[in-house]
């Protein structure tokens, strides 16, 4: 066929998606014929994963996380200049325009974060120093696994982020990259979109050029600020405990298994990220350096200590070792006085059910303060578990000012998991993967509080509840994959449109009696209004009252999520985020018009 007329280019472009689509083709086709043997043996419903020997022993306790993370700095300038337009001849992969541009660049901070491969991580002295990827600013310390970004409501930011994974990468894991911030309020062009996969050499099907880099317009405003006509929206619709991560389709979780997943915190000036400030209203929580963020992540490794994972087989791998902020069985040393613990669950498929117990295994109590990424109406007080489902948050405050300094306290997982479909029950007294220990009185006077209210919620009306339109959907087995109303994902197409505005009832149903899946809906908050379990209706928990964007359903669990769609347009995509389930299809993209 004549090039005459063509541009070699776009041509070229093309023909890598094509090779890339056949790539993924290749591995969903893989994971069938690799499970269908088992579907010879037993039903559809009782198919496991095959049984691994488990990972060698770690050494306790000997690695030490930081005493406080080192946010990420912002950068003067960006070269070339960021633009409205993606800038495909300065090397930028092929997105679409920005949204609200005009309004949000001028004001905006500028963040680069790189992607990139790190070839001598060590996860625990008795496993052998490997390659990790993980994203880095140029500040971020050796010893913390990931860049966390700390930014504020009323700064818009505007973040590039470089694609340096090594082209020639073998291995599982693939050496693209589409980043999402997971749950922030922004235009989908910005959103970590599954198809916008990009590196140097390769461009995403809803892409139209590759690039060594993307920019991300990041308003850091609240939900509904179109409506307000403020530019900054209702204070109510904050978040705070934000994580961003890969999410570059069917590769979702080989690529965070290699590391790809930090933390990204918001403040106000409810919760300012200051612990004296004066303002009035201002919440006054421990702030950073007390402010701290730890991500618990399942990992499994071969007989020679090195990270294993198996992208083929659609029930995945379960860890068996937790990593905590890319450490195994780390001890963080603390200040007698109150912290702020940002708890993460970066999966890919293990549920925790964590407590905080001395030596003997006595509970110690907690304040329960925020659920996913939002501060609860009210502090739930003398806590002494908190159950998280993958991709779920939870902010705790310990006040560690009534310990005597030596004393030792271990994080410990009591939720007993033995197939990537879901936990199994919680078994005392718990397996520890994190060791704190009271080293030290604070330098300074500990002006932190938790005060008897923090973020209240926005109300909801009746009327526009009852008169809301409802989609059901049910998340179950076909063909040994994982499907969403008997569909695999196509990214390349809605499934259906949303008017932009509109409040909507959207039905989450778990047929199966095996499988837990906790379901992301990507660029809003809702609010759960029911749960039932084998039709009965289940209290909902104090936790979930508020805000939330994952929504853990158990085995014949159906649970209804009342959400708005505001602001921005676009295509967007809802998921299990067991990983393992997403990148086996069970995924859509609905489109906001």
């Amino acid at each position: 066929m004549s090039m005459k007329g063509k541009n070699p280019e776009k041509t070229k472009n093309k023909k890598d998606r094509l090779a890339d689509e056949t790539r993924r083709d290749f591995l969903k086709l893989s994971a069938a014929a690799v499970a269908a043997p088992a579907l010879l043996r037993a039903p559809e419903s009782e198919a496991a994963a095959p049984i691994l020997p488990p990972s060698p022993a770690t050494v306790p306790w000997v690695m030490q996380l930081p005493n406080q993370i080192v946010p990420a700095a912002s950068v003067a300038t960006l070269t070339p200049a960021p633009t409205e337009l993606a800038n495909v001849a300065g090397g930028e992969a092929g997105r679409p325009a920005h949204q609200r541009w005009a309004t949000f660049r001028p004001n905006a901070e500028y963040y680069e974060l790189r992607a990139t491969e790190s070839p001598s991580w060590v996860f625990n002295p008795a496993y052998p120093p490997q390659k990790v990827w993980t994203y880095r600013a140029a500040n971020t310390p050796a010893n913390e696994f990931n860049a966390t970004v700390m930014s504020h409501y009323g700064h818009p930011v505007i973040c590039r982020i470089h694609n340096d994974l090594p082209a020639n990468h073998t291995g599982f894991g693939t050496p693209e990259i589409s980043t999402h911030l997971h749950n922030l309020h922004c235009g989908s062009e910005s959103d970590g979109f599954p198809g916008d996969y990009y590196s140097a050499t390769k461009a995403g099907p809803t892409l139209t050029a590759k690039g060594r880099f993307k920019d991300h317009l990041y308003p850091n405003v609240y939900a509904g600020f179109e409506n307000l006509q403020n530019n900054i929206g209702d204070y109510r619709e904050a978040l705070g405990t934000l994580f961003y991560h890969d999410h570059t389709l069917d590769f979702t979780s080989p690529n965070l298994y290699r590391g790809l997943v930090g933390f990204y915190l918001l403040y106000d000036h409810i919760d300012s990220g200051n612990e004296a400030d004066p303002t009035p209203g201002a919440l006054r929580l421990p702030s950073h350096p007390y402010d701290y963020p730890l991500s618990f992540a399942d990992r499994r490794f071969d007989a020679a200590g090195k990270l294993y994972y198996d992208e083929i087989n659609p029930e995945g791998v379960l860890g068996d070792k937790v990593t905590v902020n890319g450490m195994i069985e780390p001890v963080l040393k603390v200040a007698a006085r109150r912290y702020r613990f940002r708890l993460l669950n970066a999966g890919p498929s293990l549920f925790y059910a964590f407590s905080l117990v001395n030596p003997n295994n006595v509970k110690q109590n907690f304040t329960y303060i925020g659920n996913d990424g939002n501060l609860l109406p009210k502090p739930l007080l003398n806590q002494q578990s908190i159950t998280l489902g993958v991709a779920e948050r939870a902010d705790i405050v310990v006040d560690f000012s009534k310990y005597v300094i030596g004393t030792t306290l271990y994080l410990v997982n009591r939720m007993r998991q033995e197939e990537t479909r879901g936990p199994k029950d919680i078994k005392e007294p718990g397996v520890r993967v994190l060791k704190i220990v009271v080293d030290r009185w604070p330098t300074a006077q500990d002006l932190s509080q938790v005060p008897a209210n923090l973020r209240p919620l926005p109300p909801l009306d009746p009327a526009e509840v009852a008169a809301a339109p409802v989609r059901r959907f049910v998340f179950e087995r076909s063909n040994n994959m994982w499907a969403i109303n008997g569909q695999f994902v196509n990214v390349t197409a809605p499934r259906f449109k949303v008017p932009k505005g509109r409040g909507e009832i959207w039905e989450l149903v778990n047929i199966d009696n095996g499988w837990s899946h906790p379901i992301h809906i990507h660029f809003e908050e809702g609010r759960i209004i029911s749960r039932m379990r084998n039709g009965v209706q289940l209290p909902i928990p104090a936790h979930e009252v508020g805000r939330k964007d994952v929504y853990v359903i158990n085995k014949n669990e159906t649970i209804r999520v009342f959400i708005r769609f505001r602001d921005y347009v676009g295509k967007y995509v809802m998921h299990c985020h067991n990983l393992i389930h997403e990148d086996h299809a069970m995924m859509l993209r609905f489109d906001i018009e």
